[in-house]
């Protein structure tokens, strides 16, 4: 259930000025436009942001939610879509003067910029403007838990008050210099590592238009494309229903970055299709949940978290979107690959090729969209300033919708797109702006920058150990955190230490990103395959199960490219070329090994062989030449042994073990690639 019922014609056009005027600051900021002599200190910049959108999401979410909603918004990571509010909600009176408090505090502090930044309001601030302090910490507490959760406000909560009593912890490292309440209060509102830290000034730049253009890509018609596509291209194939729901679901989720609204937008027409073609109801929501899961990580268009990285690393947005290529692919080929080794193993065959679209003809009508994409990649390796090119790439994907004949996009469909940016903005720049509390009370106290140290100092140098700790850490914190803010949270207290260690700074940053995504999947939480559980009526922990063997890639490729910095593509041509060459060689052992079955060469496999692949897939990721040789001859071993010793065996018949080399029928020896 969305929004509208919430939103009414008057509210519509209150969420439309605000978004309009919201972007158009950000307009003439990243383009140094100075519009009506309108050139903006920083923090008053940021301050008109927050008094544009921080009121939208009054307007949007409701005080409370449905038990389901809550759960969704809770685990939302780019929510792309706001989650949908209570049946029969709409904005109330204390709706409207939150609103009105929220937009009055921002306009003071902003009119006030100047000051702020002259006078050192962030430590003796006049009354005035330390009463409207607490009322903007208050306010950026309630806006997050409107849009990030309960659980990821308690978290905030607690480390914004964190320096009131830093000093009289009994934790050595968790010591730190201690505030009293006003000045603390000042601080966050004021100072430039809290509210307005480097997470809100990396949305309020960079992640403004990137967001607008993934709301444009949808509206302008780019998910029935890509699914169309997709479908073209794959559904002829074994296993090409679920092979369509991958590529679909990984388009979808560059567009909306949220997994639970990735599922539960591309699941309705993909968990339907698998089934009947021959998926289990699990196995269909566990690829659905998997794939959409991957969206967060897939180049051009990642996550909210891999802009924030533009800051946290210094690097531009186009070196990391080269960095996240490689993972992301063999995240999306091993899915491709169990995908084909359980239809082989089961005898699925593909859709009917006269019940498919066209791939010319989807390519006619979807061509824009392409363009689109190409366009925006190829400016940003060209243009100076990454945060412009999403504008122009905007612009185009309008125009062309609105002067095609075949398109309906008239006023009606440009409004929607504006509510829509604007619903999206305002629960980004909302979660944003409460971590950064998070990250206020951690670098007030100076902890932030001893933790670093204290944790290289406990593992002992020990690179692979505080991963594993830092993996952990990352699946904790995604459990009930978004995934920019356990990010956010990581990037100062995590990172630091396993890059003093040698890890590339890239490496680590992804590394956090990946295994902060992975709760999507995993139980006990797994809320992407809750959602797929639910639309395929399959259980959840069992569906949960399934997305997390679909989705083993993403477990095992961060440490891969941690130690391995070929992998994110921070080495020589050579060696990044031979670490992807080995990488793929591994993601197909560990497909193989996982789905007991020899994708390519269509032979069941021996649990001993699975276990030899799947150690051998492994060791294929490490930078070292001894486990690279080893890692090959156990894969090939495993590979050669099965082709011998044993057969293919008949067509859906969905034996699970091997087939005896002596054993088999005239019939077991039709080739199960017949399916295809």
């Amino acid at each position: 259930m969305r929004t509208e019922t919430r939103i009414t014609p008057f509210w519509r056009v209150a969420v439309i000025a605000l978004t309009v005027v919201g972007v158009l600051l950000a307009m003439n900021q990243v383009f140094f436009w100075n519009l009506f002599g309108l050139s903006l200190l920083t923090n008053s910049y940021l301050y008109l942001v927050l008094a544009c959108f921080l009121p939208v999401v009054f307007i949007v979410n409701p005080l409370r939610k449905t038990p389901l909603t809550e759960e969704i918004e809770a685990t939302q990571e780019d929510d792309a879509q706001p989650a949908a509010p209570a049946r029969g909600s709409s904005v109330r009176w204390y709706d409207i003067i939150l609103m009105l408090i929220s937009a009055g505090v921002c306009l003071y502090f902003a009119f006030n910029g100047t000051q702020i930044k002259n006078f050192g309001w962030e430590y003796m601030a006049p009354a005035p403007a330390t009463v409207a302090a607490f009322v903007l910490w208050a306010v950026v507490l309630e806006v997050l838990r409107r849009t990030g959760g309960l659980a990821v406000t308690v978290i905030a909560l607690v480390f914004s008050i964190y320096p009131l009593f830093a000093e009289y912890l009994p934790v050595g490292v968790l010591q730190g210099v201690t505030y009293d309440l006003p000045t603390l209060a000042q601080v966050h509102a004021m100072g430039a590592e809290s509210i307005l830290g480097l997470p809100i000034q990396t949305a309020a730049t960079i992640l403004v238009g990137f967001l607008i253009f993934g709301v444009a890509l949808q509206h302008t018609g780019g998910a029935d494309f890509f699914h169309n596509f997709a479908m073209s291209i794959f559904g002829r194939y074994r296993g090409g229903a679920a092979k369509v729901a991958v590529a679909s679901s990984a388009a979808m989720g560059m567009m909306s970055g949220s997994a639970v609204s990735n599922v539960l937008t591309t699941g309705p027409m993909t968990i339907p299709a698998m089934k009947r073609s021959g998926f289990s109801s699990t196995y269909a929501g566990g690829i659905e949940a998997t794939a959409s899961s991957g969206g967060s990580i897939t180049p051009p268009i990642m996550g909210t978290a891999a802009f924030l990285m533009v800051s946290f690393v210094g690097v531009p947005y186009t070196e990391i979107l080269i960095a996240a290529i490689i993972p992301a692919f063999l995240y999306f080929l091993g899915i491709f690959l169990q995908i084909d080794g359980y239809a082989a193993r089961k005898g699925l065959r593909g859709v009917p090729v006269a019940q498919l679209p066209r791939a010319r003809a989807a390519l006619l009508t979807g061509w824009p969209y392409i363009v689109a994409l190409v366009l925006l990649t190829s400016l940003l390796f060209v243009m100076n300033s990454e945060t412009q090119v999403p504008y122009f790439v905007i612009a185009v994907l309008l125009i062309v919708a609105v002067l095609r004949r075949n398109q309906r996009f008239g006023l009606r469909e440009f409004t929607d797109f504006l509510v829509d940016s604007g619903k999206t903005l305002s629960n980004i720049i909302g979660i944003i702006a409460g971590v950064g509390l998070i990250v206020g009370g951690l670098t007030a106290t100076g902890v932030s920058l001893s933790l670093a140290r204290e944790l290289v100092a406990l593992v002992g140098d020990n690179v692979v150990l505080i991963l594993i700790a830092g993996a952990v850490t990352c699946f904790i914190l995604g459990m009930g955190m978004t995934i920019s803010a356990a990010y956010v949270f990581l990037a100062i207290v995590m990172v630091p230490a396993v890059v003093d260690l040698g890890v590339n700074p890239l490496a680590a940053h992804l590394f956090v990103i990946y295994w902060a995504s992975v709760s999507y999947i995993t139980p006990p939480v797994g809320l992407a395959a809750f959602a797929a559980a639910g639309l395929a009526k399959a259980p959840p922990m069992a569906t949960s199960f399934a997305a997390m063997r679909l989705g083993a890639v993403k477990y095992i490729v961060p440490f891969g490219f941690a130690l391995n910095p070929a992998l994110v593509a921070q080495d020589a041509p050579g060696k990044i070329l031979l670490a992807f060459v080995l990488s793929i060689v591994g993601v197909y052992a560990l497909a193989s090994a996982l789905e007991g079955w020899v994708v390519g060469f269509d032979r069941p496999m021996r649990p001993w062989f699975r276990v030899t692949a799947g150690i051998g897939g492994f060791l294929l990721f490490l930078p070292m030449t001894l486990s690279a040789v080893a890692g090959l001859a156990l894969v090939a071993v495993s590979v050669a042994l099965t082709f011998v010793t044993t057969k293919r065996p008949i067509p859906g018949s969905g034996a699970k073990g091997p087939v005896p080399a002596g054993g088999a029928t005239a019939d077991s020896k039709q080739s199960v690639g017949a399916t295809r």
